[in-house]
């Protein structure tokens, strides 16, 4: 790829400028107009991230960690963000309820091990309406007390990454408390709604199928929802290539779409809205792991267990 790709730098550009206008100009567009587009700003911001993660704009990688740390969005540190999601690339492990940091699932008797409410919670959350209204926050509750129960046992790497945290959160403040009538319930608000957003995308993006490359879906959407997402909507085609630019995502996948879809073995779908009329009230699938076998939560170290985290 050429460096730097310029795209993905005007993507950043609109995510700061238009960050710094919301909180300027939030006297003059009130509540209401200000909080739905910092929502749009958080959520673009977080694909932004993903993009940065993935190694663009620059070949240099401080210098995409440095156009990516500050932390918008408020509550993930980019460094455990960057470690956590390039975990779950390994596609082998995809689903996994202790190797993919990203899964939703458990194991059966961990399963049946909960009490009711839990299930009923857990239930709730497998359907659209539930990941965007608790999802966020069972996804951060389980990061927070993975990694400040590793903190606890002198990880260093994830102290220092909530340390920079910190310097990157009093940055943001700063900009709140002296550039912006924003009142900080609010943008804190914006920021759980921006990961509520996000969770439209990640509601679908696999799914426990026992071939490796049927686990990861295609939404062939081409919408607001899909600019936002820096079309990785276009999940399968991501994950096969995650060193393709968002902008060459499209027609690369429309180039080869009769691959993808065998290879993912047709799991397509074809719009977000799609998604939303089907699985706003119903659960997608089990919350229990349909065949990961229950004797890998005792061969796995604590140090294993430790890192497992729910987030996108």
């Amino acid at each position: 790829m050429r460096h730097p790709e310029w795209p993905t730098v005007l993507i950043a550009m609109v995510c700061y400028v238009g960050w710094l206008i919301v909180m300027a100009c939030y006297e003059l567009t009130g509540p209401w107009l200000s909080g739905a587009l910092l929502v749009v700003v958080l959520t673009l911001h977080s694909s932004l991230q993903h993009e940065i993660i993935h190694g663009h704009p620059f070949r240099n990688r401080h210098a995409n960690t440095l156009l990516g740390c500050l932390p918008l969005g408020l509550w993930i540190p980019f460094e455990r963000y960057r470690d956590l999601h390039l975990k779950h690339h390994h596609d082998h492990c995809l689903t996994d309820p202790y190797d993919d940091p990203e899964s939703n699932y458990l194991l059966r008797d961990e399963w049946h091990e909960l009490s009711r409410p839990a299930q009923s919670l857990l239930r709730f959350n497998n359907t659209l309406l539930g990941r965007m209204a608790i999802g966020p926050a069972l996804s951060l509750a389980s990061l927070y007390r993975q990694d400040f129960e590793r903190i606890r046992r002198d990880d260093l790497a994830i102290l220092r990454a909530y340390l920079w945290h910190g310097l990157g959160l009093m940055s943001v403040g700063a900009v709140l408390v002296f550039a912006s009538e924003m009142p900080l319930w609010l943008y804190a608000l914006c920021a759980y709604l921006a990961m509520s957003v996000l969770k439209i995308r990640t509601f679908l993006e696999h799914c426990a199928f026992e071939a490796v490359t049927h686990r990861t879906a295609i939404v062939e959407d081409r919408g607001l929802l899909a600019l936002l997402f820096l079309n990785n909507n276009l999940h399968a085609v991501h994950h096969r290539r995650p060193g393709l630019p968002w902008y060459e995502l499209p027609g690369h996948y429309r180039q080869h779409r009769a691959t993808y879809v065998k290879r993912n073995n047709g799991y397509v779908l074809p719009s977000y809205w799609f998604i939303i009329r089907r699985y706003l009230l119903r659960c997608k699938d089990p919350v229990s792991h349909p065949w990961v076998s229950e004797n890998k939560r005792s061969s796995k170290s604590a140090e294993l267990q430790s890192v497992k985290v729910r987030q996108q």
